[in-house]
């Protein structure tokens, strides 16, 4: 088991995931919902769902840190809770992709040393967004593996070119909305 996986199982911070697990390429990847805040604990059997995650994650790591990391965020309040229980996984080296339902425009910042790209999200999934900024279709993966997809869209998206304006986090911060994701079908 690699020592990120170790620290994500130890601490009980996977949530739904769909893959946890080596690929092809790097020695950890995973894909599904990871917990910022914890639930209440009703009892020593019995816990309630997180209050708040980072969800549709997809990261690989090719040794002790994170390398690439993209996730989307309900809101960008939940930015600085994720950055605390993660952050020593985190590397200023790793690529982080964060799509935010509640930011109005796209930006790149610093925060603790560690470089972030953060785009609005609205409609669509992290996984459609990779696919368009690693300039993939979805017939490009239809016949892989859940591995050779991760390593696919991971390898391309670090080869491409992201077009995001460099801004501060007090910027970023400023383009904090109230709306986030607009929510279609019987609620």
């Amino acid at each position: 088991m690699s020592t990120i996986q170790d620290f994500l199982i130890d601490n009980k911070l996977p949530w739904q995931a769909s893959f946890n697990a080596k690929t092809n390429n790097y020695p950890y990847g995973y894909r599904g919902s990871l917990v910022i805040t914890e639930g209440k604990t009703l009892s020593a059997n019995k816990q309630m769902p997180p209050k708040a995650t980072a969800t549709q994650v997809i990261l690989t790591s090719a040794g002790e840190k994170i390398d690439f990391l993209a996730c989307e965020l309900e809101t960008l309040d939940f930015f600085e809770p994720f950055v605390e229980k993660y952050k020593e996984l985190l590397t200023p080296d790793g690529l982080y992709l964060l799509f935010i339902t509640d930011l109005d425009a796209n930006g790149k910042f610093e925060y603790e040393r560690l470089t972030f790209n953060a785009f609005a999200l609205d409609e669509s999934s992290v996984w459609n967004e990779l696919l368009d900024h690693a300039d993939l279709s979805k017939g490009d993966l239809k016949r892989l593996s859940a591995e050779e997809k991760i390593d696919t869209v991971c390898d391309e998206i670090k080869a491409s070119t992201l077009r995001i304006a460099d801004k501060g986090y007090d910027e970023i911060k400023a383009l904090q909305s109230g709306d986030g994701k607009m929510l279609f079908g019987a609620v």
